[in-house]
């Protein structure tokens, strides 16, 4: 056999598993949004009230915001096989935890291992991505990619939607666990080490700033819509969160002349990467955003039931993955710029007909503007991670890979956090004025969409200034790089 077609098959074996870690990553991602439904029947199993119960996705967020940094340090020491087995194994055990619990506690502590899980999965499948797969294939694996981590939090609350109509709360993790268990032994057989090692040990101080700083971060953003009895607490949290990022930042700096940073910072030296990961910070703002507005306004104003909900969301969550593999076909072919505009576009006119609704706008326009909304996101997705990631060198990919998890959660729980207290400040405020109280609830949620409208125009502003295919990193930085700060490189 030659030596070329050893190779091709090498690649196609390599792509082979990459679709099984693609399954693996959907379902461990797709626990991220899967309680929103369940909510309120934990409420009542449990005795709780809904502050208490929604810590059950605050406390998952929190615990991915801590751990995802860490993962570029950690997937640098670790073989891949290794990693996978590790990060499956973890979820697997939360999983069965939550599925078992006996008490609130308990179920919060599975849903903390599940999320510590789930924290290596991003990174270590983009890190696998960029690692095995041929530039001008990366579009349309991608693609594939965008399944899982943009198509799954969209799909959550339609799952959960559906399990519930039918059985309780523990089926979720109970239905989750048997699959999850069999998509990792498929894949872990098949898994071989594509990772560089790197020896160094673990820098305590910056492991604790990180944790701190994108913890205190995560949860002070999160608790902002919880009232305003909570928000000088929830502010305070925010400002050590911002102080200990700050000094995380700094330390990083010093400890990249050396090369044993906790998380690598020099992908934010360059351009493409850099506006790639705002323009994804902001699409995930808008969507989370989005997510946690239109089940309230369709359960609790339109009186639609929970799986009636989940099922009105289920064809945008479906439209955005399958399109998917379809968008990473278009841009190898065509590059990003025919993509990322429409695509801006869409979720601009999508929010802008979501941000006019009211107690008797039909709920197919409503379905309508959440599909097209979907379908634009997706659009945007696809290209952002591959030209991102494609303009950082293949020794620092981990480390990018982790700074787009920890933004993307970051981001996530901000957006969250402003719309929330949009919406109750806009309401309180309406029925003050003597509105009606439904009339105020959506008077709130307009103020909140309005969020992921303006969200949406910077998106737009950013992808007007990608270009249209990233230049090749090299395959190893510089001297100059690897012992100065980030500081902005010309690799459009």
């Amino acid at each position: 056999m030659s030596s070329s077609t050893q190779a091709g098959t090498a690649r196609s074996r390599d792509y082979g598993v990459l679709r099984w870690m693609v399954a693996a990553a959907f379902v461990v991602i797709l626990n991220e949004t899967v309680m929103f439904n369940a909510l309120p029947s934990l409420m009542r199993e449990f005795a709780v009230d809904v502050t208490t119960a929604q810590w059950l996705s605050t406390a998952f967020m929190l615990t991915m915001a801590v751990v995802i940094p860490i993962t570029g340090w950690f997937l640098q020491r670790v073989s891949t096989p290794q990693a996978f087995g590790l990060a499956m194994t973890v979820f697997c055990i939360g999983t069965a935890v939550a599925a078992a619990a006996p008490e609130f506690w308990v179920l919060l502590l599975g849903r903390i291992i599940q999320a510590s899980g789930t924290a290596v999965m991003v990174p270590l499948l983009m890190t696998t991505l960029m690692s095995v797969v041929a530039p001008e294939d990366r579009g349309r694996v991608m693609g594939n990619m965008t399944l899982a981590i943009s198509a799954a939090p969209a799909l959550g609350p339609t799952a959960s939607g559906l399990i519930l109509e039918f059985a309780s709360w523990r089926w979720l993790f109970g239905l989750i666990l048997p699959i999850a268990a069999a998509v990792s032994l498929a894949a872990h057989r098949q898994l071989r080490d594509v990772g560089e090692r790197s020896p160094a040990s673990v820098h305590l101080p910056s492991v604790i700033l990180s944790a701190i700083g994108f913890g205190s971060l995560v949860y002070g953003f999160s608790e902002f819509g919880s009232g305003a009895d909570a928000r000088i607490e929830a502010g305070a949290f925010a400002v050590v969160g911002l102080a200990s990022l700050a000094a995380f930042v700094f330390l990083q700096l010093r400890l990249q002349r050396t090369d044993r940073p906790l998380l690598d910072l020099r992908p934010l030296g360059r351009r493409t990467y850099r506006l790639a990961l705002l323009t994804m910070a902001g699409a995930f703002a808008g969507m989370f955003g989005s997510m946690l507005i239109l089940p309230v306004y369709l359960q609790n104003l339109r009186h639609l039931t929970t799986l009636e909900t989940g099922l009105l969301m289920m064809p945008g969550g479906l439209a955005m993955g399958l399109l998917g593999p379809r968008v990473g076909r278009w841009f190898d072919k065509y590059g990003s710029r025919r993509l990322i505009v429409p695509g801006g576009i869409g979720a601009l006119v999508a929010l802008g007909v979501l941000t006019q609704v009211s107690l008797t706008t039909p709920i197919w326009l409503i379905l309508v503007a959440h599909v097209l909304l979907m379908l634009s996101l997706a659009l945007i997705f696809t290209p952002m991670f591959t030209l991102g990631l494609g303009d950082v060198p293949p020794r620092l990919y981990s480390h990018g890979s982790a700074l787009f998890g920890a933004s993307q959660q970051v981001a996530g729980a901000i957006g969250t956090a402003i719309v929330a207290t949009l919406l109750s400040s806009r309401t309180t405020h309406l029925l003050k004025e003597g509105y009606e109280p439904q009339a105020a609830q959506v008077g709130g949620m307009v103020w909140g969409l309005w969020f992921g409208l303006a969200m949406t125009v910077v998106v737009l502003a950013l992808v007007l200034r990608m270009p249209n295919r990233s230049a090749t990193a090299t395959h190893e930085a510089a001297p100059s790089e690897r012992s100065a700060a980030p500081r902005p490189s010309s690799s459009s």
